[in-house]
């Protein structure tokens, strides 16, 4: 698989809050099997999003590119079967 066109962003470590490099992204919750619906995330205007699913906030950073997080390790990367 080529990967996502969107970049997926996970929560496995609990975090409130995850600074991402982009406005518009799909949400996974954590790693399956503790996930939830990925769900796309368009901050529009705003520069932070909530998850109506998991409730983490997003937060858009400039200085992060758009395969980047922080903290780091929140990408969400597909893994084969």
């Amino acid at each position: 698989m080529a990967g996502h066109s969107i970049p997926h962003f996970q929560n496995d470590g609990g975090y409130k809050t995850i600074n991402i490099g982009v406005k518009e992204f799909m949400c996974t919750g954590a790693s399956a099997p503790y996930d939830h619906p990925h769900i796309f995330i368009d901050m529009g205007d705003e520069n932070e999003k909530i998850c109506s699913y998991c409730s983490t906030l997003y937060r858009y950073d400039p200085s992060l590119k758009a395969n980047q997080s922080n903290p780091a390790g929140c990408v969400y990367i597909e893994r084969a079967a």
